[in-house]
Parts: C-alpha cells; structure tokens; sequence
C-alpha cells in the first residue's frame, strides 16, 4: 500500500509533470471506483491542472475549480505515460481504473491489481467533503506536529501502539510498512499498549516517527513514479523481510500474520528477545 513517503514523492512527481497542463478528456474504466456524481467527472474536462495537495494517503489534484481526489488503496497506483495508447481502453478489462488525457498528448492511468478493489476517486468542491479526509489526524511531518502534540495522541490509547499508528483519525498516513519501520528504530514491541509509554519512550517513539518518515521521503524524492514501488521495498529493514536478518543486531527478523495482513519484527531489538505469538490477539509468549 502506498503510504505517506510514497504518496508524498507522487504529489511532487505531479506538480512538476501535471501543473498547468489542460484535461481533455476522463474516462473512468472500474464501476466501482468514482465514490462522487456530482460535480460530474466531465467537469474536468477541458479544465487547467494546477497544484497536488497530499492529505494523508490521498492526493488531492486542482483542476479548475475543482479537485480530483484519490485514494490508491493497498493495491492501487498511478502510473504516468508520455503517450497514451490511441485506441480506447476497455471498461472492466484488466488493473485500469481510470485514465486522465491531457491535451497535446500523454496523462495518467490509475490502476488496481487484485480482486478486492478498493481505489477510490472523488470529483469535489473541497477536499475536506471526502469523508476519508475529513476524519483525518494531524500530519506527522507538519511543522506544528511537536513531540507534546504526540505524547497528546498517546494518552489514555488503551491500544496496541501499532493499531494507534496506523490509525488515520489519530495520524494521518502511517500504514503497515512504515509503522514496522517505526516500531523497529524506536526499539518498541508492536504489542505495547500505547497509554503505557513513559516519558522517555514517548520521546524516543516521536523521534523514529518523524526521522523514519523523512528519511523515507528523501529516498523517494526524484524518484521516478514506476520506479516507487521499487524503492520503498528497497529501503525498508524489517517490513517483509521475514525470515531474514535484522540489519541492526542480527537475529532472524519473525513475522505475526492476521487475517488480510502481517507485521514483521526483530525479537532482540523489540521484544527482549521473546518471540510474539502468531495470533491476533497475542501477547509475548511466556
């Protein structure tokens, strides 16, 4: 799943190749993934692109008066062509979700691989109208985002701090990838409940946040938007490297698995050494 780096990186990738060019035509290829009729998507249509705002883990395009706004979802991707094929594509054939023609040639196409689809489009006045965004929590990497605002978030959560994470209406863009990454560089078992951070821990927590989320976007800026998959895979130490070894001590990274997910871990770096148990509910094996 796209996450805020890698959402991020795209924002950049459009305000430098999308601004100021003119929509010729949308034409929305999955029933399911326009979530608004009205405005209608033709209203994009031979309007003026302007700036990419990114809130959260959806990208928010100006055109006109107007915003398209879309969530890539866990299998989603935006996959820009300096030209577009010259027949038009086929409703409900394949990944394409959605195709956007630019006049004088090339756009983008949002795809979706995968039977569960989730991409998500929206034609609003506002962005604040998709109900995603509106419930979404404070940035982490917004200036105003100080380490009080977080230790704020953390109290009183009687969740488990990777379930807080990931949590959109607590913090907006975190998802399975990055909060492993941040769990793993603060040292901090994904099974810890949240409230119970003392003051050290929360400070440490609200450092590898914000450097792990930096660090990620530096890596993608530049970044060509095919080759971001690629990258983000590239940079990340425990997320998915099951079974293999912990950049930073050692030991076998381990993994937990839940019904539509896992998360990855390093035993000697986050839990004392004890191995959690592969349940969903579990706590550290005894």
């Amino acid at each position: 799943m796209p996450e805020l780096p890698e959402v991020e990186a795209l924002r950049e990738f459009l305000d430098e190749h999308l601004a100021g060019r003119v929509v010729e035509r949308v034409l929305p290829l999955a029933v399911s993934v326009l979530k608004t009729y009205d405005p209608p998507l033709g209203a994009l249509e031979g309007q003026r692109a302007g700036a990419t705002a990114r809130h959260g883990k959806f990208l928010a395009i100006r055109i006109g008066e107007l915003h398209l706004v879309t969530h890539l979802a866990r299998a989603g991707w935006l996959r820009w062509q300096e030209t577009l094929p010259d027949k038009p594509p086929r409703p409900g054939k394949g990944p394409l979700a959605l195709r956007v023609a630019l006049e004088g040639g090339g756009g983008f196409d949002l795809t979706e691989a995968g039977t569960q689809k989730r991409l998500a489009v929206y034609v609003v006045r506002d962005p604040q109208e998709v109900p995603g965004i509106a419930r979404l929590g404070p940035d982490p990497l917004a200036e105003g985002f100080d380490r009080a605002a977080f230790a704020a978030l953390l109290a009183g959560e009687r969740r488990q701090i990777k379930g807080v994470l990931r949590d959109q209406g607590v913090i907006a863009g975190i998802g399975n990838a990055y909060s492993d990454e941040i769990l793993h560089a603060a040292k901090v078992s994904p099974f810890k409940l949240a409230a119970s951070f003392d003051e050290e821990q929360v400070t440490h927590l609200y450092e590898a946040v914000r450097r792990t989320l930096r660090e990620a976007v530096e890596r993608a800026q530049g970044v060509a938007a095919g080759n971001l998959k690629a990258e983000k895979k590239s940079g990340l130490r425990v997320h998915g490297r099951d079974g293999e070894p912990c950049p930073v001590c050692g030991d076998t990274v381990r993994s937990v698995s839940f019904a539509d997910s896992s998360l990855q871990y390093c035993p000697t770096c986050q839990t004392g050494g004890k191995p959690l148990a592969d349940r969903r509910l579990s706590r550290l094996l005894k």
